[in-house]
């Protein structure tokens, strides 16, 4: 077992009570090897990193994430306690929603689909990606040593595809409404602060916008909703061949 520094052993150590004393053995490894782990994150390179690679009884650590019993969502809150208590005591609570595609492929993993691959495509082409879509929500705090803003999430939920939720009689969710049920998760864990909460345009949905402002208490300040816009100025837009400039993008509230 790695030997840490007694400040950060105390910060691991917090997660403890969430499992037991069997399971938290094999959990710990893998949390520490999440975090010193470059690349992906698989059980197999975490063991590896922490001297592990010839352990015979290696199911043991897989057994932690598909059948050991926890709690995710209570991991996720002291997760958010921890991250306040260190970077922002006091104030506004900046939090960001954003969804990601993780490309997986097997028979097994049953919940993937097709999607648009926002980083490949673009507005006059067409890219689709196969995987897990993932939806996460990060706390949003300035890193003083680093000079800029930084996304630290705490919750994330996995958004099946409608045609998984179909072949089960399920009744599909989109992701606005996955989102609201995060938002209002983290927003009930922190029922005196002022939530600001920042995302995409896939998120602009009036529907979304008064779910939260339905579940808001009297007594608490209102969450506010802020669409990432990027502005720019009219002398570093470039001049079309008509004489006229390109339209910027429009900031919707």
């Amino acid at each position: 077992m790695l030997r840490l520094p007694a400040r950060f052993a105390a910060l691991i150590l917090c997660f403890a009570p969430l499992f037991q004393q069997r399971s938290w053995r094999h959990a710990e490894v893998l949390l520490l090897g999440a975090i010193l782990t470059p690349g992906r994150r698989t059980v197999a390179s975490i063991l590896r990193i922490t001297g592990l690679c010839r352990e015979r009884r290696f199911v043991n650590y897989h057994r932690v994430l598909n059948r050991a019993a926890w709690s995710g969502r209570a991991a996720a809150r002291l997760l958010l306690g921890l991250l306040l208590d260190a970077f922002l005591p006091r104030g506004s609570v900046l939090l960001g929603l954003d969804d990601t595609i993780e490309r997986r492929r097997g028979k097994r993993i049953s919940a993937k689909g097709i999607y648009r691959d926002p980083v490949r495509s673009s507005h006059g082409h067409f890219v689709k990606a196969s995987g897990l879509r993932w939806l996460s929500l990060m706390l949003l705090v300035p890193i003083s040593w680093a000079g800029r803003v930084w996304a630290l999430p705490f919750l994330t939920a996995l958004a099946p595809s409608e045609r998984y939720c179909r072949e089960r009689r399920r009744r599909h969710k989109k992701l606005t409404d996955w989102g609201r049920q995060l938002v209002l998760q983290a927003r009930r864990w922190m029922p005196d602060r002022q939530v600001i909460l920042v995302t995409d345009s896939g998120f602009s949905a009036l529907e979304f916008l008064a779910a939260l402002r339905r579940q808001e208490s009297p007594a608490s300040p209102a969450s506010a909703l802020m669409p990432p816009c990027t502005s720019r100025r009219r002398h570093a837009s470039p001049v079309l061949s008509g004489g006229h400039r390109p339209r910027a993008p429009a900031c919707r509230p």
